[in-house]
Parts: structure tokens; C-alpha cells; sequence
């Protein structure tokens, strides 16, 4: 088998669930993946909250999930209710939230075919007259309002379904730190700026200039700014989602043998 990643250290910072994903096609492709998140998972500070929004569903005409982990912390609630209304239109911010809807059987989702974020689902010509009409919103606590402030301003009646929250994870950084300072990580991903604001907070001094001196592979063009905000040299903006993370990852470990 093809190694095109091999002997590549890349550190992974998603959530403990998303990581195991993607380290194991790093481990697949020949890379060798190191693990530090730069945020977890917890359920909602008000879990009643969802119970509530969940009784609009029957009203909805859409429901949208913002991410992946929208569709994962909120498909127990969903499932408990019997699943989602029959005639209940789907959409999904992203083609790897997309995937996630199909794998609990809901084929008909609507995606942006291109960049994965709000402004490209509100672009889309389905959300272009909306009053009216009543969208459940999955999504996290905290993180960007255009969504909801723009269906709104379009004359939308938005219910928030808050099922999950970000939080800071107690990890310990030694074990990555030393692989760093041996020169045994030569790329780090990161696919969210919350997550690299956490990143950030775990290195402290000590690792930031390792961070900022490191090839970083951001899925968006907002994550990426955020980086060079932050003092990171060598920011690559890669296609969404994982696929686009490990295609530019394969093509920075191509350069880098020639």
C-alpha cells in the first residue's frame, strides 16, 4: 500500500470523537498523529432548553444542523421523540454534516456544493424567501449568529436547538511538547478558531512558538486569518471538511521529499 503520509508527524486538535476519525486515515495514509485537543464536547448547560425547542419541531418547515456535532449530541433527543417529522426539510451546513444525516438514514439533505459555512447555505436559493416559515436551528452554544440573524431578518421565525457547548479540556501537553521539540511534528490541523484559541491557551509560552513556527492546514478562510492573528508563519486554507485537510496534507508531504 501507498504511505503518502509517511513517517509525517501531524497533530490533531479536534474533540476526542472527530479525532479518532481522522488519526486513524493519518495512521492509514502512513502519518504519524499526535493528539492534543483544543476543545471537548459537554452536553448543554440547560439540556430542559432542547426538550423545549424539540416541541416546535412538528411546526418546522426546516431543520438545519450547523455541524457534525450537532447532529450527533442531538440525535438521542431526536431518536426519543420517535425521530423528525415526516415533510420536515433538512439542511446542513457542510458536506461531513450532510454525511452524518445520511448515516441515520436521511437521504434528501440539502448542502452547499462549495465552501462549507452560513454564508454559503444562505446563498442557497431555498433560504432566499423564507417568511413565514419556522427553522429549527441545531447547533452550539455560543459561535457565530448570521444564520439565525439573517433567515430572521428575512422574516423567519428561528428556534434554537442548543445541544451541546464547547469547553476547555484538561490535558497534558508534556508528551506533545517533547515530540515537537524533537522535531517529530511537522504539521498541525485545526478546524475551528475555538479550537485554536484552546490550542493556544494549552501551550502557553512554552509552545507558542512551536505553534507559530509550524505549517498549520485550516479548512476556512476565517480559521486561517485567525492563525496569521496569532502569530502563525506558514497557514495553508485547504479544501472543507477532512477530505480537504488530508489531500493538502498529502500534497505538503510530496514537497517536502523533493
Amino acid at each position: 500500500m501507498v504511505a503518502p503520509l509517511k513517517g509525517l508527524g501531524i497533530l490533531v486538535t479536534r474533540p476526542r470523537d472527530q479525532a479518532e476519525r481522522l488519526m486513524a486515515e493519518i495512521a492509514r495514509r502512513g502519518g504519524k498523529p499526535w493528539w492534543l485537543p483544543g476543545l471537548e464536547i459537554a452536553p448543554p448547560a440547560d439540556p430542559a432548553a432542547l426538550d423545549r425547542a424539540l416541541d416546535a419541531l412538528p411546526q418546522c418547515q426546516w431543520a438545519i444542523f450547523v455541524s457534525p456535532t450537532a447532529v450527533a449530541q442531538a440525535w438521542p433527543a431526536i431518536t426519543a421523540r420517535g425521530g423528525l417529522p415526516a415533510g420536515l426539510r433538512l439542511a446542513a451546513v457542510g458536506r461531513g454534516t450532510g454525511r452524518e444525516l445520511a448515516a441515520r438514514g436521511m437521504a434528501a439533505v440539502l448542502t452547499p456544493s462549495e465552501q462549507a459555512d452560513s454564508e454559503a447555505l444562505l446563498a442557497l436559493p431555498e433560504f432566499s424567501a423564507v417568511g413565514g416559515q419556522r427553522v429549527i436551528l441545531f447547533r452550539g452554544e455560543g459561535g457565530r449568529t448570521l444564520l439565525a440573524d439573517t433567515l430572521t431578518a428575512r422574516g423567519a421565525v428561528v428556534i434554537h436547538a442548543v445541544c451541546y457547548r464547547r469547553v476547555r479540556p484538561q490535558a497534558d501537553t508534556g508528551a506533545v511538547l517533547e515530540a515537537w521539540r524533537a522535531g517529530r511534528i511537522a504539521a498541525v490541523t485545526v478546524f475551528s478558531r475555538d479550537s485554536l484559541d484552546g490550542l493556544v491557551e494549552l501551550l502557553g509560552a512554552q509552545g507558542q512558538d512551536l505553534l507559530q513556527q509550524t505549517p498549520l492546514f485550516a479548512p476556512h478562510p476565517r480559521i486561517a486569518e485567525h492563525a496569521r492573528q496569532l502569530g502563525c508563519a506558514r497557514v495553508i486554507v485547504t479544501a472543507p471538511g477532512e477530505e480537504g485537510i488530508l489531500a493538502a496534507l498529502q500534497d505538503f508531504a510530496d514537497r517536502a521529499r523533493y
